[in-house]
């Protein structure tokens, strides 16, 4: 963008930020509350899974940064990406999103923020989200 626009990076980051916190505001109206697969599910892909809530998964976007935050933001493969945090319902809907990690930063970490934050993953006794490898099972997730 700053080299696009002829600007400075100050100004593309600032304004950026209205905008991410503009999603933020409408967060209740751009994701969706999550409900668990019901007992009587005809769904032949998520019949199975009986209070299911969704499921999880961390993805890199690749980014560009400062030379002194490269260390940190070089994933497993030497790209430069910072590790995002996206959670669907079974109709593939978001229930949650959480940006903005290093690239170095292990998907488990991210999860554990996701659940520590005020405004952070939902997750209610006797429900649960099914987990890829990269998370391990525990209470309210399914790996």
């Amino acid at each position: 963008m700053k080299t696009n626009f002829l600007s400075l990076g100050e100004i593309i980051s600032r304004h950026f930020h209205r905008v991410l916190n503009a999603v933020l505001r409408l967060q209740e109206e751009l994701l969706k509350v999550p409900k668990p697969v019901p007992q009587d599910s005809t769904d032949e892909r998520w019949k199975w899974f009986k209070n299911c809530l969704g499921a999880l998964d961390g993805t890199y976007v690749k980014v560009k940064v400062a030379e002194v935050d490269k260390p940190s933001y070089r994933n497993r493969k030497g790209d430069l990406a910072t590790n995002v945090l996206g959670v669907c319902s079974q109709d593939m809907q978001f229930i949650h999103v959480l940006p903005g990690w290093e690239g170095s930063m292990a998907d488990g970490r991210v999860l554990r923020d996701a659940l520590s934050r005020r405004n952070g993953l939902p997750i209610n006794d006797g429900y649960y989200y099914m987990v890829d490898a990269g998370y391990t099972s525990s209470k309210g997730f399914l790996a």
